[in-house]
């Protein structure tokens, strides 16, 4: 009788806690744009303060997602010896 193959999880944790909020390098666009590398970011939050989210959004031309990123970059701007 034939044992079953081991088979890893679908997200497999890595061993090294560091590997999971350390990203790939960033390959530098050719045209200078700093979007050619993103990473995912999830987070919770109630369905009313999307739906505000959303009508701010909606309100100023732009979708949620370049919104967020711009109050995000502003919030948390670049650290010396950071790279933007």
């Amino acid at each position: 009788m034939n044992a079953p193959p081991i088979r890893k999880g679908f997200a497999a944790r890595p061993a090294d806690p560091e590997c999971w909020i350390k990203a790939a390098e960033a390959k530098p666009a050719g045209d200078g744009s700093s979007g050619a590398f993103t990473a995912r970011l999830t987070i919770d939050i109630t369905p009313d303060l999307r739906g505000r989210i959303k009508i701010a959004a909606f309100g100023r031309g732009q979708t949620v997602a370049d919104m967020l990123r711009d109050l995000l970059a502003r919030e948390f701007p670049p650290t010396s010896g950071e790279a933007s």
